[in-house]
């Protein structure tokens, strides 16, 4: 490969990766609008969602949504704070409790998943129907595993 081609390669990726950072934080800032009126961030609304229908470890839960264990371990104490959430024994680790959401945990992730629906109506009307946002998701999903796969540390 020519040096040309590499510092095109490294160019578009460099692109693509402001444009990852910016789409990031345009998310937190939308979810965290609608997340307010739960008593909710977008950060605690992403955690909640993860254990609504499924006890997980700390670490689990880490794993899933690309973040470190502390982090999550800071949410998981807030969520529990606020009686959205409660740890449970875990069977398969003494230490290692498992976080699930209560039915209060459940009702304030309903209340914003409602919000989110016209959210994403907004969205697919914005970028040209659903099958595009189907399509730009799978991009997305794509960068993502070649990351992973090449031996950057998902879990960080």
């Amino acid at each position: 490969m020519t040096r040309t081609a590499e510092s095109g390669e490294a160019e578009a990726f460099s692109r693509a990766a402001v444009a990852v950072f910016r789409l990031n934080g345009r998310f937190t800032a939308a979810l965290d609008r609608l997340a307010l009126a739960s008593g909710l961030s977008a950060a605690r609304w992403q955690i909640l969602s993860t254990v609504t229908d499924e006890s997980l470890s700390v670490s689990a839960v880490a794993r899933r949504v690309g973040t470190t264990r502390q982090s999550v371990q800071r949410i998981a104490d807030l969520l529990v704070r606020q009686g959205l959430a409660i740890y449970l024994e875990n069977p398969a680790h003494r230490r290692a409790k498992l976080l699930t959401a209560t039915e209060q945990g459940a009702a304030a992730k309903r209340e914003i998943d409602s919000c989110l629906a016209e959210l994403a109506r907004q969205l697919c009307e914005g970028l040209g129907g659903e099958e595009e946002v189907h399509r730009t998701a799978e991009v997305l999903r794509g960068l993502s595993g070649a990351l992973s796969s090449i031996g950057s540390d998902d879990s960080a």
